[in-house]
């Protein structure tokens, strides 16, 4: 059963990784895909068509319709040149699933402007350009299945401040625009997807271990972007999470908007939206003072310290 016969869908960052299973995966299941990828090298330098038209090869071997296009997501008009790819090829756009991405992950004292910038640039703003764009197309059509790419480092991951502003800027960019699109039969939902790929790869083992020692110290938190190291490998492959992903494209999907789901591993989750724990009132304006004595003892009783306090060395 081919469940997107007939549908044009674009697929960001799928020249590898987790787009690269998405696009592959989707066009098995009958769409027509743009193959979009700028081919940059990790450091965000040069720009090469080869891994979008390696994906579109394979796609055609298996008897499969694509196309690739480089243009960047982080660029507005550029942005608008990859709706206009599956336009001119495909004659209209039913799906966008937006894998595109970079890191630039450093602790918040040593990151610089423009390790800020790129990544808000690339996950934030890329993230508009191609909804932005993508929407005015399906709003025609008054039919439209969107799947961004979030990510769980988004609820806390050191050294990843740029990373994780971005990615949770997207859950409340989804979940803000899902009622403006339903009545056009649009939906979108948010992903926190994982596995190990050319991306994770790069990130420094210090950085990994520093990361593993800070998690282990959060007790009662979920902060996981992958499989544990108790699974065998292949639970960590990127393709794990396609069927989950394109599952949100297909028509039986299409109640189910405004939602976050985890998607890494062998695992599907669903997040829940922010809400109330706990309150306290009383009539009238609190004090500091009071704040001072009921705090303690009510709303901050149970917290958990993201970073555990550590206590200060002897001096010799």
């Amino acid at each position: 059963m081919k469940r997107l016969e007939g549908k044009v869908a674009i697929v960001t960052g799928a020249g590898r990784g987790i787009g690269k299973a998405v696009a592959e995966l989707m066009a098995e299941e009958g769409a027509s895909i743009v193959v979009n990828d700028l081919g940059s090298s990790l450091d965000g330098s040069g720009v090469s068509k080869q891994p979008a038209d390696e994906v579109v090869e394979s796609i055609k071997e298996k008897g499969g319709n694509a196309v690739s296009n480089a243009d960047s997501v982080s660029d507005f008009n550029a942005s608008k040149q990859i709706i206009n790819c599956a336009l001119d090829n495909f004659g209209k756009l039913d799906i966008l699933v937006n894998c595109a991405g970079i890191l630039r992950d450093r602790m918040i004292f040593n990151m610089t402007e423009e390790e800020w910038d790129s990544v808000i640039e690339v996950h934030l703003k890329g993230t508009f350009n191609m909804v932005k764009h993508s929407v005015e197309q399906m709003m025609l059509n008054r039919y439209g299945r969107i799947v961004l790419c979030a990510s769980s480092s988004g609820l806390g991951s050191s050294g990843q401040a740029n990373y994780a502003a971005a990615k949770e800027g997207i859950v409340g960019f989804s979940r803000a625009i899902a009622s403006e699109v339903l009545e056009y039969g649009i939906n979108i939902n948010s992903v926190y997807p994982g596995g190990a790929t050319r991306m994770t790869a790069s990130i420094p083992q210090t950085t990994r271990d520093l990361r593993k020692e800070l998690d282990a110290k959060k007790k009662g938190t979920d902060i996981q972007e992958m499989p544990s190291s108790e699974e065998p490998p292949e639970a960590n492959a990127p393709e794990n999470n396609a069927p989950k992903m394109v599952y949100l494209c297909t028509d039986p999907a299409g109640e189910i908007t405004g939602q976050v789901f985890g998607t890494y591993g062998w695992n599907m989750s669903l997040y829940s939206p922010r809400h109330v724990t706990h309150s306290i009132n009383k009539v009238g304006n609190w004090s500091v003072n009071e704040l001072s004595n009921i705090l303690p003892i009510s709303l901050a009783k149970e917290l958990i310290n993201p970073v555990p306090k550590i206590e200060p060395k002897e001096k010799k």
